[in-house]
């Protein structure tokens, strides 16, 4: 038998990774959900974005939304492109979305149940700039785009592979989506979002997916983007396009105001939360009057703003606030939340990036975030993913796994034989119970270092990023795609070809 050379006697040669060899399963929060407002608050949040609606109005800058509103009964001034839902119509709306639904993936066992308990983590998504120990801060290419997939697909604890991880500046403008899925179709089984700009881009998007998943689509969702609201109380044309295209299909729509207290709403955190549940409630409706019953989330992305400079601030105590009580919010109305997971304001995965950090996926996680996105990556405000702070991230998420996990108390957990046996003033190391249970009670990490000083030393002395570039290239060696029926592959890159020739001729956000 030959033996294997190059790059397969490698990885043939090297124990798999802990990050692939983590098992992919969908993580269930058992904890009661952390409610940091009274009802009384809840209900005052509530009354007051109700009279944003109803008083102040928002913006559609599209003539069908405003067709649906009209026709629904809402005031609608088409001059001033401005509607007044009354709350009775909004909230009959809203009640129509789903509390949890199924997102399918290419590979049924990857499968992602949205709402409830369940939590979903997603990578990084539309950064324009990569960082790398290696190569420093660059604009993103289509490589690393495909090496980003590469690892969410790698990373079991990540529920989502993509598509949009960076923003690919080598590929134009109107055929980057075509790209992306083409990529993430190719490269990874797990469930895929994409944007939701315009009506063309989720089109093609939907039709991709049918060449995956067959036409008509499944009854579940396949395929779905992020909406954000152009704070304040505007949705512009691109994001109207987006929402009503994956709606009209049942695909799924991720309502998210991007809202910085003291710039885009009032500086008061109620105020920013009043007017983020507005809106939120004004889309998710919308997807309501468009489809009865297509699958919604609430999304909040609230934060404040450095009054010095008027940039975003993220890892903050208020933004770690707003993820909470726009859980409360979200669950008030029985619709699936959305939040973030690895928000900072860094330059470098260094230690301001990974508290900042901690102070986004805590909040996230207590609050019963369903949908968790950037749950890695993420860096300089969102603008730069690093390669890196992927792996740093991913490690705290695996953690996760471990810590919401239920702790047994049966008769064999509680040991109290052990204890007699060994009695006051010796150890456990050697007993048949540590000897049963040794390689699998603790979590075991991937990338901390557990050494003493003069091992660490002798080992290389390497840092915790220094650690993390060496796993995300191991698994970039290990990779290899899921297994992709042939015909389909072909079918998605004859449509991609196809489709990029007549692309120039459109205009994507019409």
């Amino acid at each position: 038998m030959a033996l294997p050379r190059g790059r397969a006697a490698r990885r043939a040669a090297r124990p798999e990774s802990p990050l692939r060899a983590f098992p992919f399963r969908q993580l269930r929060n058992p904890l009661p959900p952390v409610a940091i407002c009274s009802e009384e608050q809840i209900e005052r949040l509530h009354q007051a974005s109700m009279q944003i609606l109803e008083d102040i109005g928002l913006e559609f800058w599209d003539d069908e939304a405003l067709d649906l509103w009209a026709a629904a009964g809402a005031k609608v001034d088409r001059s001033a492109r401005r509607v007044w839902p009354e709350r009775g119509l909004v909230l009959e709306a809203v009640s129509r979305a789903p509390a949890s639904f199924v997102w399918r993936a290419r590979n049924p066992d990857r499968n992602v149940t949205i709402g409830g308990n369940h939590i979903a983590f997603a990578p990084n998504s539309g950064m324009p700039y990569v960082t790398d120990l290696e190569r420093g801060r660059r604009p993103s290419t289509l490589r690393d785009l495909e090496d980003f997939l590469k690892l969410a697909q790698s990373c079991n604890v990540l529920h989502f592979a993509g598509s949009e991880l960076v923003a690919p500046q080598d590929v134009p403008p109107s055929v980057r989506h075509l790209r992306r899925m083409l990529a993430a179709y190719t490269l990874t089984d797990k469930a895929v979002r994409d944007v939701a700009h315009g009506r063309v881009i989720p089109a093609d998007n939907i039709r991709l997916a049918q060449l995956v998943f067959g036409a008509p689509l499944p009854a579940e969702p396949v395929v779905g983007g992020v909406v954000n609201v152009n704070s304040p109380l505007r949705y512009d044309t691109r994001m109207l396009g987006g929402l009503i295209t994956y709606a009209r299909a049942r695909q799924v729509t991720i309502v998210t105001p991007f809202i910085m207290a003291g710039a885009m709403s009032p500086i008061t955190l109620a105020a920013a939360l009043a007017q983020q549940n507005a809106e939120a409630l004004a889309g998710v409706a919308l997807t309501q009057l468009v489809s009865p019953g297509a699958p919604a989330i609430y999304g909040g992305f609230t934060t404040n703003v450095d009054m010095k400079s008027g940039s975003p601030m993220f890892g903050t105590p208020e933004g770690a606030q707003a993820i909470l009580i726009g859980a409360q919010l979200a669950r008030r109305y029985r619709l699936p939340y959305r939040g973030s997971g690895s928000l900072n304001t860094s330059k470098t995965p260094d230690a301001q990036a990974a508290y900042q950090s901690m102070w986004t996926i805590w909040p996230a996680i207590l609050g019963h975030t369903n949908f968790v996105h950037h749950a890695v990556g993420w860096l300089e405000s969102g603008l730069t993913a690093s390669l890196e702070k992927f792996v740093i991230d991913a490690e705290g998420l695996a953690m996760f796994y471990h810590f919401l996990k239920e702790v047994p108390t049966t008769a064999a957990d509680l040991a109290l034989d052990m204890i007699a046996e060994v009695g006051p003033g010796g150890h456990h190391f050697g007993t048949s119970h540590t000897q049963a249970r040794y390689l699998t009670e603790f979590f075991q990490p991937f990338l901390s270092d557990q050494l003493g000083y003069e091992a660490w030393r002798e080992q290389g002395g390497l840092d915790s990023v220094q650690r993390a570039h060496k796993l995300w290239k191991d698994l970039l060696e290990e990779f290899e795609a899921p297994p992709l029926e042939a015909g389909t592959a072909e079918a998605l890159r004859d449509y991609v070809a196809r489709r990029a020739l007549e692309l120039d001729r459109i205009d994507l956000y019409a």
